[in-house]
């Protein structure tokens, strides 16, 4: 049974899926999918409880591809070009499947988020925080990841909805260059690291636990250096 119902969970996710690709969000509706996938409409119901687990679902479907290139981007020495990299693959998604990504970001509900999208954010943010760490960062990582998040986002939906042909080659480019430089700074060797970068390298730290030096604090002494370190920033 449990077999079974694996197999008919699969059947209904990727007949939503097909019917979100050729017909977008509208085309899949109860009838639809169930007419597509040969299950009576309780089916639906019983295994993604509404349309909206089974629309969670299908995005997960949808974005497992972009999630797994995104974890096969290896991590390199150079976490601001793993960033760089990290956008285009965004909005390289975007563009070849947007039915899937208008399905994903295009109706956002505060508290929310899906899981892939959880998931999408939180390697930026590991990405961000490894910044941090190599003191390069003007902004707390949750702004910046904001910032970029937001903007990539921005770029994104803009290209989606304008021709191919009239789309804008370097709009994509020239954004996520301001935007890094916004929230980074150039390595400068021969000069102390400013005072903000290395309290944004602090706090990085202290949130990852890679620095063996705070390894002695008390958790209530880690919060109020934590809460110190936040308030030099803002």
């Amino acid at each position: 049974m449990e077999t079974e119902t694996i197999t008919t969970r699969e059947r209904i996710v990727r007949a939503a899926a097909d019917l979100l690709t050729r017909g977008g969000r509208e085309a899949v509706s109860t009838r639809a999918v169930s007419a597509a996938a040969g299950v009576q409409a309780p089916t639906l119901y019983r295994l993604f409880g509404d349309m909206s687990g089974l629309l969670d679902a299908v995005a997960a479907h949808g974005f497992a591809t972009y999630l797994h290139d995104k974890h096969a981007l290896a991590a390199t020495d150079d976490p601001v070009a793993d960033l760089r990299r990290g956008w285009d693959l965004h909005v390289s998604f975007g563009l070849t499947r947007p039915a899937f990504y208008i399905l994903m970001y295009g109706e956002p509900r505060p508290g929310a988020t899906s899981h892939a999208a959880a998931e999408a954010m939180a390697i930026l943010r590991r990405t961000i925080t490894r910044i941090a760490e190599s003191g390069l960062l003007r902004v707390p990582v949750d702004r910046a990841a904001t910032m970029l998040h937001s903007a990539c986002m921005g770029v994104t939906f803009t290209l989606i909805g304008t021709e191919p042909r009239s789309r804008d080659p370097h709009l994509s480019e020239q954004t996520r260059e301001a935007v890094i430089a916004a929230v980074t700074t150039t390595p400068q060797p021969s000069t102390p690291q400013p005072l903000r970068a290395s309290v944004l390298t602090l706090r990085a730290a202290l949130t990852t636990d890679q620095a063996p030096e705070l390894s002695s604090l008390t958790p209530a002494e880690r919060t109020l250096l934590a809460e110190w370190l936040d308030r030099l920033v803002h």
